[in-house]
């Protein structure tokens, strides 16, 4: 394993990894200081952030729950969320492996970033390579901000007297921004969704806005065709 890791190729991806693997760190100690500083058990977001493993569906659900909303609209908003890795599963199922145990765990691993990161190198045995360098990082990195974060955050207290949280919504914003300013299709989706959303809130469980928000999408795809 060390003389892999000395390897010119791995030192490239991991130094190229690194700075995701810092942000991500950092989200994940916020996920945890504000799940358990919302009145949830240490061990909820530590063995969520190893089980499911999912960013935005983990702040997602947890959101759900710190708002009173049940558990059944944490996890459907949740599973709404990762549908996306379904179609990321399919782009890099060549570079898992063909055994059982190594499909199964880079199915776990499968996320925004270490797909984005082994198709974005050149060929099939770097890609591989750089999943799963990747991938490995993320995990570790996630999960030990998410323990941290858990840990300090029964020592917080009130997370508005920090400003964290705004996490919530921040991060979430974070992760459409991108596709907001390049796709006018999705500006379009998520701006009758965010209204929907608004405009049953006072009348709906927490939760429920959310998963009405996916009307939206019936207006991706309008004024693309000719």
């Amino acid at each position: 394993m060390r003389s892999l890791l000395r390897t010119p190729e791995v030192r490239s991806l991991v130094r190229d990894s690194s700075l995701v693997w810092l942000a991500s760190g950092i989200v994940g100690v916020s996920f945890g200081a504000i799940a358990v500083a919302g009145g949830l058990p240490v061990w909820v977001p530590v063995v969520m952030s190893l089980v499911v493993y999912a960013g935005s569906a983990q702040f997602s659900a947890v959101g759900i729950l710190l708002a009173g909303g049940g558990p059944l609209a944490a996890a459907a908003t949740g599973l709404l969320l990762n549908t996306r890795t379904a179609a990321f599963s399919l782009a890099v199922a060549d570079v898992l492996g063909r055994g059982r145990a190594a499909r199964l765990l880079g199915a776990h691993l499968v996320t925004d970033e270490t797909v984005a990161f082994a198709l974005a190198q050149s060929d099939p045995a770097r890609r591989r390579t750089a999943f799963w360098v990747s991938g490995l990082g993320l995990f570790a990195v996630w999960n030990a901000g998410v323990l941290c974060g858990a840990l300090a955050g029964s020592a917080l207290g009130d997370t508005g007297t920090y400003g964290l949280d705004a996490a919530f919504p921040a991060v979430l914003v974070a992760l459409v921004l991108p596709a907001l300013r390049s796709d006018a299709a999705v500006r379009r989706s998520a701006l009758l969704g965010a209204a929907l959303a608004l405009a049953v809130t006072p009348y709906v469980p927490a939760g429920v806005p959310v998963l009405l928000a996916l009307a939206g999408l019936v207006l991706h795809g309008k004024g693309r065709t000719a």
